[in-house]
């Protein structure tokens, strides 16, 4: 039972080779570009999206803030089809695994913070000792600003790494309680049938919510140090 319920998981290989690069680069082929003077209804859709994102996400920046909009809209677009990608049967979610998403937050975040030393050194160099801070306390409040400083990335992690995989093993298992109940009981089997359509809907749901929350923190770690 623990092989199968952790098999979705497993990076999927084949002649001995990891195939996670060309899963990664997958989802890059369902964003078309279009060199037509009149778009068609689907790239028409894409790009209002894109725009509408954008222009909520970006409001908050300054222009050299601004200058990562590309990247951010690219990495929204990223995890979301990579998020929905992995609902699919016979499926793998690069998501589930914490290594990737580190391997995203991490440059992100040393990025933004590395721009903020740069361009604002006073300021960034000010939040780790509020002021007004006792004159004892100050070893121990920067030490703890320095603490929850480099937790931003692992937190980011974190939260999509649990929230995809959470969605997968619930869905996972009540799929299976569904099948063993239709030999038992019909009724009951149902309902819970009803359950899993009612799951796989929040879950398309949590995997466009959780690839807006996950670029809007960076934009927000961005915000803060330019």
């Amino acid at each position: 039972m623990n092989e199968n319920l952790f098999a979705s998981f497993i990076t999927p290989m084949m002649f001995g080779l990891p195939l996670v690069t060309l899963i990664v680069l997958f989802p890059s082929l369902l964003f078309p570009t279009s060199s037509r003077l009149v778009n068609n209804r689907l790239i028409s859709l894409q790009q209002w999206m894109l725009q509408l994102v954008s222009k909520q996400m970006m409001s908050i920046h300054n222009t050299k803030g601004q200058t990562w909009a590309l990247m951010l809209m690219s990495l929204i677009l990223f995890i979301g089809s990579t998020n929905l990608l992995g609902l699919l049967p016979h499926s793998f979610t690069p998501t589930t695994q914490l290594s990737m998403n580190l391997g995203m937050a991490i440059p992100l975040w040393a990025g933004a913070v590395i721009t903020g030393f740069r361009n604002k050194t006073k300021a960034s160099l000010a939040h780790f000792l509020p002021q007004g801070t006792p004159t004892p306390l100050i070893p121990m409040l920067v030490i703890i600003e320095t603490i929850s400083l480099f937790i931003q990335p692992v937190a980011l992690a974190v939260r999509l790494t649990a929230n995809i995989t959470a969605g997968h093993l619930l869905m996972h298992l009540i799929g299976g309680a569904t099948l063993a109940l239709m030999s038992i009981n019909t009724t009951t089997a149902l309902i819970t049938f009803i359950i899993l359509i009612l799951l796989t809907v929040l879950e398309f749901a949590v995997a466009m919510i959780q690839a807006y929350v996950f670029t809007l923190l960076v934009s927000l770690y961005l915000h803060d140090n330019t």
